[in-house]
């Protein structure tokens, strides 16, 4: 359970429009920690669930399949059970099997299309575990195979959001981590 020293702010209490992401939160993730806390600041939360997650996340021109691929891998790579307890519904949704979630959970791409094993090579670069990540002449071939540069500033600008929103949770202590979670948490 998160531990962490902000205010919470009770569901009954959130705004009304902040009370079904609390919802969902808590039956994927078993807390709602982080919406709680973030309530304390409206425009925080906004710009998280409704401007990027709605907008960019869920919008964009890069299809969903890929973003909720990046997300779980991201999550998987940080060690954030919280977020891995929401993404892999995702990336159910999003039409991936359980084989091919196993696989990416022990570091395996076999079972993935060309396109989806680019997509996993660029999250391990952004990852926050890669201090020395870079898109590489070889790497930026391999996405061209099948996005645009746009799409792949797109992409990576869902990741890094993602790496950003999760190294604060760590920070905040407002997520569970898994136990091999390379982000310690406080003592």
């Amino acid at each position: 359970m998160p531990n962490t020293l902000l205010a919470r702010i009770p569901r009954q209490q959130l705004d009304p429009r902040w009370q079904q992401a609390w919802e969902t939160l808590n039956r994927l993730a078993g807390s709602a920690t982080f919406v709680e806390v973030f309530a304390q600041a409206p425009e925080v939360l906004d710009f998280v669930l409704d401007k990027f997650y709605g907008r960019l996340f869920f919008g964009g021109t890069v299809a969903q399949r890929y973003k909720q691929l990046a997300r779980l891998k991201l999550s998987l790579l940080h060690g954030c059970r919280t977020c891995n307890r929401q993404n892999v519904p995702g990336a159910l949704e999003a039409g991936f099997t359980v084989e091919q979630i196993d696989a990416l959970a022990s570091g395996q791409d076999a079972p993935f299309t060309a396109a989806e094993r680019a997509v996993i090579a660029y999250a391990a670069e952004v990852s926050l575990t890669n201090l020395e990540g870079r898109l590489s002449p070889e790497l930026h071939a391999r996405l061209r195979g099948h996005f645009s540069d746009a799409q792949i500033l797109e992409l990576g600008t869902v990741m890094a959001v993602i790496c950003g929103m999760a190294k604060l949770s760590f920070v905040l202590d407002v997520v569970e981590r898994e136990d091999y979670c390379p982000f310690t948490a406080p003592a």
